[in-house]
C-alpha cells in the first residue's frame, strides 16, 4: 500500500462523531479517498490506545472476504472477530457486495457495544436510501477530492515553485488523490482521470439507471462542465441542446426539462455534480426556478474540455464552491435586484457573502462586483476573492482578499 497521507478535515470529523451511536457513512465520488480514510482512522483508533483486537476493519473487495455473499454468513463472521465485553470499532469498505447489509448492520448495534464506520460503492450505495435502509440511525461524512492545502501535502515540488505556481498546477489537475503518483505528468494524469470518469458514468450512473442512454448523459454533462459560473434550468438546457442539434428530440420536439432533470439527479447521486439553488437575499426566501451546477473535481472538466486560461473565472468559482462546503456551510446562490451573488454561505449562527473573480484591477470590474455587495444591507460578512495581491484590505467594509490565502487558511 502506498503511504497516506493526512486527511484532517476528515479525520477531524470521523472523531467528533466517534463513540455516538449513530451508523458514520463516508461518501464521495469514486477514488476522492474514502478507503483510505478509513484506513487512517484505523491508525487513529490504535494511537488513541484502541486496541488492535477490538478493531474489525474489512474491505469486503479483497477475495478472502468471497464468501461473505450473504448479511448471515458477514454477521457470523464479524460475531466471531470482535473482543467480548469490550467496545468494538467496526469498519467496513465496499459493504455494498452484502445482500442485505443493512440488516447485519442493525443487528450489531442491537447485540453488541460496537462504534460502526462504513463505505461502498456508488452503484448501489446512495445517500437517498440511507434514510430508509438505516431508519435515519446514521450520520454521512460527504468527502471530496483534495483541498489545495491537500493538494500541498499530497504532492512533492521543485524548489523553488511558488505558491501562484502550485495553485496554478491545482487548477489544471484538479484534486483526486491517484494523481499523485503521476508527478504532474500530463498525459498520465490524463488517462488515469479518464479512468475513473469512465467508471463513473458507466457503473455508477449507466449501470443503475438502465433506461439512461449514454450519448445523452455525455452530451448534458459537457454542457454543464462548460456552463458552471452560469444560471441554468433543465428546460434552458434541453432547449439549447436540442436546438443544436446535439439531443435526439422526441417527434420533432425539444427534449423535456424533466428529462434533463433526472440526468442531472442521477449526476449528483454519483457525486460528480453538485446542484445549488437560488436565495433571494431581500425576500429570505429559496426561490424554486434556475441555479448553478458546480463539478467535483476541476479535473475532470478539463480533461472533458481541455484546459484555458479563458475559463479561470469559472474554475476559481468552482474551487471556492467545493472550499465552502469542505468548511460545513450550506451554500446557495444570492439574488438581490437584478444582481446575483455568487455565494450565500450560512452555518447555524454565520452568514457569509462572497463574491468570486479573477482579478478586481479594472475599474469596470470593481464596480461590478462590489455592487450586489453593496445592496445587501445586513451585517454579515461580505468577501470579495480573487487572484490579486492588494493593498487594498477593503472596500468601504467589504473585505478584499487573496483567494489563495483564503484557501490556505485554517
Amino acid at each position: 500500500m502506498s503511504q497516506l497521507i493526512d486527511r484532517p478535515e476528515y479525520i477531524k470529523q470521523l472523531i467528533q462523531h466517534k463513540d455516538v451511536d449513530l451508523v458514520k457513512i463516508v461518501t464521495g465520488i469514486r477514488r476522492c479517498g474514502k478507503s483510505s480514510l478509513l484506513e487512517l482512522f484505523h491508525q487513529r483508533l490504535l494511537a488513541d490506545g484502541i486496541p488492535e483486537t477490538q478493531i474489525v476493519h474489512i474491505d469486503l473487495e479483497s477475495l478472502r472476504y468471497r464468501d461473505l455473499t450473504n448479511y448471515l454468513k458477514f454477521y457470523d463472521y464479524v460475531c466471531s472477530k470482535m473482543t467480548a465485553g469490550a467496545k468494538n470499532y467496526l469498519i467496513f469498505d465496499e459493504l455494498q457486495v452484502i445482500e442485505h447489509w443493512e440488516k447485519a448492520i442493525e443487528s450489531f448495534r442491537l447485540d453488541f457495544d460496537v462504534d460502526i464506520y462504513i463505505t461502498g460503492s456508488n452503484a448501489y450505495f446512495l445517500s437517498t436510501e440511507f434514510s430508509t435502509l438505516l431508519s435515519g440511525r446514521y450520520v454521512e461524512i460527504k468527502m471530496l477530492p483534495l483541498s489545495f492545502k491537500d493538494f500541498l501535502r499530497f504532492y512533492e515540488f521543485e524548489e523553488p515553485t511558488t505558491i501562484e505556481r502550485k495553485f496554478l498546477l491545482y487548477m489544471q489537475f484538479g484534486g483526486m488523490p491517484v494523481l499523485r503518483e503521476y508527478n504532474f505528468n500530463e498525459q498520465r494524469c490524463h488517462q488515469a482521470l479518464e479512468g475513473v470518469y469512465s467508471t463513473v458514468i458507466l457503473r455508477d450512473i449507466l449501470q443503475r439507471n438502465n433506461q439512461a442512454d449514454q450519448r445523452t448523459l455525455d452530451k448534458i454533462i459537457r454542457f454543464l462542465c462548460s456552463s458552471i459560473g452560469s444560471i441554468t434550468s433543465p428546460n434552458n438546457i434541453g432547449n439549447v441542446l436540442s436546438s443544436e442539434g446535439e439531443l435526439p428530440s422526441a417527434r420533432g420536439n425539444r427534449i423535456a426539462g424533466k428529462t434533463i432533470d433526472k440526468y442531472i439527479s442521477m449526476l449528483n447521486s454519483a457525486y460528480i455534480f453538485y446542484s445549488v439553488g437560488r436565495y433571494n437575499v431581500k425576500g429570505k426566501q429559496l426561490l424554486r426556478t434556475l441555479g448553478k451546477n458546480y463539478i467535483s473535481d476541476i479535473g475532470f472538466r478539463n480533461i472533458l474540455l481541455g484546459y484555458r486560461d479563458t475559463d479561470t473565472g469559472h474554475i476559481l468559482e468552482n474551487i471556492v464552491y467545493l472550499e465552502l462546503l469542505r468548511r460545513d456551510y450550506r451554500v446557495y446562490i444570492g439574488k438581490i435586484g437584478d444582481t446575483e451573488i455568487d455565494f450565500v454561505a450560512e452555518k447555524p449562527h454565520e452568514r457569509l457573502y462572497i463574491q468570486v473573480t479573477e482579478t478586481m484591477m479594472s475599474e469596470e470590474t470593481r464596480a461590478r462586483e462590489l455592487r450586489p455587495l453593496q445592496l445587501i444591507k445586513d451585517n454579515h460578512e461580505k468577501i470579495i476573492l480573487s487572484l490579486d495581491r492588494s493593498m487594498v484590505n477593503s472596500y468601504d467594509g467589504i473585505k478584499n482578499l487573496n483567494l489563495i490565502d483564503w484557501l490556505m487558511k485554517d
